[in-house]
């Protein structure tokens, strides 16, 4: 059961205004009980103003009084026809100013010693674009003669599962990627 909206505020306005056990509005609101006896003597969360869930639209008048008649009775919150909301999916990160110039080290790093990634893999591995990284390959960058391959793990540009994830995908080796890490990061 997923729980309402603001549940804290939920459970002050059924404590102050339904007859529910501490049990119910727990089970309701996903608090541990324990939290909702301290709402109820006024040791916690004073600030906070109830809200109901009846003008939300997550309870009907009906089923709490059906609940206030059986205390063994749990709440259900009214279903929505609504579509889920979907958290957002993984784009392209913030990367700093300074690690920036980092992007063609860690290009180079993948076309060298791992040729069989997709230019749309780098693309979503570092967040560069398709043009640089074939700038980088055909060795016409505008900076070419500065550019030596780094691990993007080590530049913190990507993760080392994500890493590991696009190298499998591609049909790659991720140990090679692991032994680079490994002996790198063992260098005084």
């Amino acid at each position: 059961m997923s729980a309402p909206l603001m549940p804290k505020a939920t459970a002050i306005w059924l404590i102050e205004n339904t007859a529910l056990t501490f049990d119910q509005i727990s089970q309701f609101c996903n608090i541990h009980i324990l939290e909702i006896q301290a709402i109820a003597d006024g040791e916690v969360d004073t600030g906070i103003m109830g809200f109901s869930p009846v003008i939300n639209g997550q309870l009907t008048n009906e089923e709490i009084q059906r609940c206030e008649k059986d205390t063994s009775a749990t709440l259900k919150i009214i279903s929505s026809n609504l579509p889920e909301v979907s958290l957002k999916t993984k784009g392209p990160k913030y990367v700093p100013l300074s690690r920036r110039g980092d992007k063609p080290n860690a290009i180079a790093w993948l076309v060298k010693y791992h040729s069989e990634l997709k230019d749309s893999q780098i693309v979503r591995l570092i967040g560069t674009t398709k043009s640089t990284i074939e700038k980088i390959r055909d060795r016409s960058h505008w900076n070419i003669l500065n550019i030596t391959a780094k691990h993007p793990v080590l530049l913190e540009l990507c993760s080392y599962e994500d890493l590991n994830k696009a190298i499998v995908k591609a049909g790659g080796d991720p140990t090679t990627s692991e032994v680079q890490v490994n002996t790198i990061s063992e260098l005084p």
